[in-house]
């Protein structure tokens, strides 16, 4: 790769140390040394690790930020935005979906121009669900109304971050700004990155905090109104100002470019060029990929061929005149984008250009546009050649012949249509009949009858061997075991997380029986949709020549957190009481992104987010029991349940299947295992989750028409045992057993007794 030995040297003003971290890293190693007031985040692939970063930090005391975990993008969105409106220093990291569901506050933000910092580590927008590195969130961030910083490299996202503020928080600016890397490519390789040696000098520059004359909400001599209803002159004299924000941060981002090159001897200009000087063929990439092409412009250098590279550092406000002043001589430029605008042509970068071109009336330059990279798809230098070579083409022809096109990719043929893999599951194995459910006429009740277990191991698994879940993943052993009292066709929709994960790898998929995906946050939503539709459509007699003899059972399969951001829609459904089934697998975290602490994480465990060090030692607050959540709703039925009870957990689903047929939503929470998070032997987890109900962590029962009925109690079988022996059992708990936390296990002894006492007085009063 071409390097600038110039801007590798330490020419600066200020001590600096040299350190060799990823992109994630600087963004919170400068986070740490800004010091931040506040941080509302929650865990998204691939800036999780950000949060993660800073929480080590904070274990050990090395910053004050305090750490929000929010229980969803679009709530950390709300922390970030009220703890500006208050006067201190803000900052968030998110990507590709988790931007999109906090999208609605940006323009708030910008609107009302209060400053903060945002990394966004830029990730494909699905569907499908792709988790690798394009441009397609931050096209969305255009027109938001925040300046936005470009990172090529992670020396540049340490640099922008420490700029970022400075430039959010200018007298002529007033606006949160973003900084943009690229996922998985800047955000975890690691580079060698030069840094402010002392905290001191990074915070003497970017300056006291809030400068004089910001107006916030805790300044009780100054009330304000943050927010207020606009009637049309106002709104557009507030948005034109905002404007007018906008283009001036030009001018002042360079102005505090040039004060951090005096410091630190690097500088970021508007665009980053590369022997355009004389160039006759460009090419305009951004981030990652333009660090790349520059080797290719050397290699074509020295073919006598006038080549050059260009790369923002800033696309809003859009370096206009800049890019028309670097093309001004230039024959023809390929632009990349890394995503597509779909219908207009070419993606959003490429069609700026062509407008700065014209406004600045060149007419002559020959674009070129190529939509390359979608899905982290690795960029090379033979791509760089090729995006070149077009270019050169339209030169020697006088004309582009294929002015827009995908770069990369396969069209794919029509004629072909995907071959199944596994067969579809045979109806009637499913419904077997060796369960048997009746209802009490007089209490309303409903009696279970299963045979011994071994008999139901002649009903097909739902989901087939092949997946790619971890060894000793509890999942799918208790999801089977839940649908093991299940009969009859089901249609499954499983919420991102673990389960969804290792099942459905394209072209393949684990699932014998329909099955749909949709975000995090919204599966329950989506789920009552397909129930309503289903009965709605069988009620106009649409269904009938699909020979259904009988209905369908409807189950979301949701788990790694998704009762915390899934929670709204979940409640909403279950208000509506469609009928469905809601099964939580409980692992206790966020697994599927690197075990981060979900709102299911007990007090003091350990996780990538909350974790152990001298002032912090795991998670500092009491987990949420959804269980109880969900029986306020006044459902049918829920319940709770283990792979360690079998008989018990098959019995819950045969009622389960029977309430969400005939009266309504039904919801149930299994707690699994997961011995890579909580740090467990592969073949031990019946045995943990067994100690969870035993000492009554997890009680077993149910909740029919809200009455209360524990199925299992240790006590009344001389069985419990204390909270101990199932901490001990875990790695990532093994710490609260110290002398130096015995307040917290205490804490936590206290809470699992509270609950389960008052669980008993539920148990005991049909009325509680």
């Amino acid at each position: 790769m071409a390097i600038d030995i110039q801007k590798e040297k330490t020419v600066g003003q200020v001590e600096q140390r040299v350190v060799y971290e990823s992109g994630n890293e600087m963004a919170a190693y400068a986070a740490h040394q800004i010091n931040y007031h506040i941080m509302g985040y929650f865990p998204i692939s691939p800036s999780t690790e950000v949060a993660q970063f800073l929480d080590l930090m904070k274990a050990n005391g090395e910053h004050d930020i305090k750490l929000i975990p929010s229980d969803g993008e679009h709530s950390s969105a709300g922390i970030c935005y009220g703890a500006s409106t208050a006067g201190g220093r803000v900052f968030n990291a998110t990507s590709a979906n988790g931007y999109m569901y906090m999208l609605e506050q940006m323009p708030v933000q910008s609107g009302t121009r209060f400053p903060m910092v945002m990394n966004l580590v830029c990730r494909s927008v699905s569907g499908p669900l792709n988790i690798h590195g394009d441009h397609s969130d931050l096209y969305y961030a255009l027109n938001t109304g925040w300046p936005i910083l470009m990172c090529r490299d992670p020396q540049a996202v340490y640099d922008m971050n420490i700029m970022a503020i400075k430039l959010a928080e200018d007298p002529e600016v007033r606006l949160p700004v973003m900084v943009a890397s690229d996922g998985y490519f800047t955000s975890h390789q690691k580079r060698r990155v030069h840094t402010f040696a002392n905290r001191e000098d990074v915070q003497k520059f970017v300056g006291e905090q809030p400068p004089a004359g910001f107006a916030h909400t805790l300044d009780r001599n100054n009330p304000i109104t943050v927010g207020p209803y606009m009637n049309e002159p106002d709104f557009i004299n507030n948005c034109y100002q905002q404007s007018e924000a906008m283009y001036k941060a030009e001018a002042v981002f360079e102005r505090i470019a040039g004060e951090y090159a005096q410091l630190t001897g690097r500088h970021y200009g508007m665009l980053d060029t590369y022997r355009m000087e004389d160039a006759e063929v460009a090419v305009f990439l951004m981030n990652s990929a333009s660090e790349i092409i520059k080797d290719v412009v050397d290699d074509l250098r020295k073919q006598g061929i006038k080549a050059g590279s260009i790369a923002p550092n800033m696309i809003r406000p859009f370096p206009q005149k800049q890019i028309a002043e670097a093309l001004k001589n230039v024959k023809a430029i390929t632009v990349g984008d890394r995503a597509d605008s779909y219908g207009a042509h070419g993606g959003n970068m490429v069609n700026e250009i062509k407008a700065a071109l014209f406004t600045h009336g060149n007419h002559t330059t020959k674009v070129i546009s190529r939509i390359y990279g979608l899905g982290g798809k690795e960029f090379y230098a033979e791509d760089g050649h090729h995006l070149f070579q077009l270019a050169i083409d339209a030169v020697e022809k006088d004309k582009v012949e294929v002015a827009f096109d995908y770069y990369g990719h396969s069209a794919g043929d029509l004629e072909h249509t995907q071959e199944r893999v596994l067969k579809p599951l045979n109806f009637d194995k499913l419904k077997t009949g060796l369960i048997t459910v009746t209802r009490n006429e007089e209490t309303g009740k409903l009696a279970v009858r299963i045979p011994p277990l071994r008999s139901l191991t002649k009903k097909p698994k739902r989901i087939a061997p092949g997946h790619g879940a971890c060894p000793g993943c509890g999942i799918f052993s208790g999801l089977e075991l839940f649908f093991k009292g299940i009969e009859g066709d089901i249609v499954t929709l499983f919420h991102t997380g673990c389960a969804m994960v290792v099942t459905t790898g394209y072209p393949y998929s684990s699932h014998k029986a329909t099955y749909i995906h949709n975000l995090f946050q919204n599966g329950a939503a989506t789920l009552s949709g397909v129930v309503e539709m289903f009965w709605e459509r069988k009620r106009r007699g649409e269904l009938d020549n699909l020979g259904l003899q009988d209905d369908f059972t409807f189950v979301m399969v949701t788990g790694d957190g998704g009762m915390d951001i899934g929670m709204g829609p979940a409640i909403g459904a279950a208000l509506r009481n469609h009928k469905m089934i809601i099964v939580e697998y409980d692992n206790e975290g966020y697994m599927n992104t690197g075990a981060q602490l979900s709102y299911s994480t007990p007090i003091g465990h350990r996780t990538s987010t909350s974790n152990l060090g001298e002032v912090q030692q795991g998670k500092v607050f009491h987990h949420k029991d959804t269980a109880q959540i969900m029986a306020a709703t006044n459902i049918p039925y829920v319940f709770t349940g283990s792979e360690a009870y079998p008989q018990d957990l098959v019995k819950k689903a045969a009622k389960a299947q029977y309430y969400a047929q005939n009266e309504g939503l039904v919801y149930g929470k299994i707690l699994i295992a997961c011995p890579l998070n909580w740090i467990t032997p592969d073949d031990v987890g019946t045995e943990v989750v067994d100690a969870a109900v035993s000492s009554c962590f997890f009680p077993l029962y149910e909740v029919e028409h809200g009455q209360t009925n524990i199925t299992y109690n240790p006590e009344d079988k001389n069985k419990r045992v204390p909270i101990e022996d199932w901490l001990k059992k875990m790695g990532k708990t093994r710490h609260l057993l110290k002398p130096q936390n015995a307040a917290a296990l205490e804490s936590f002894r206290e809470e699992i007794e509270r609950r389960w006492q008052r669980l008993l007085a539920k148990h005991e009063n049909p009325y509680l």
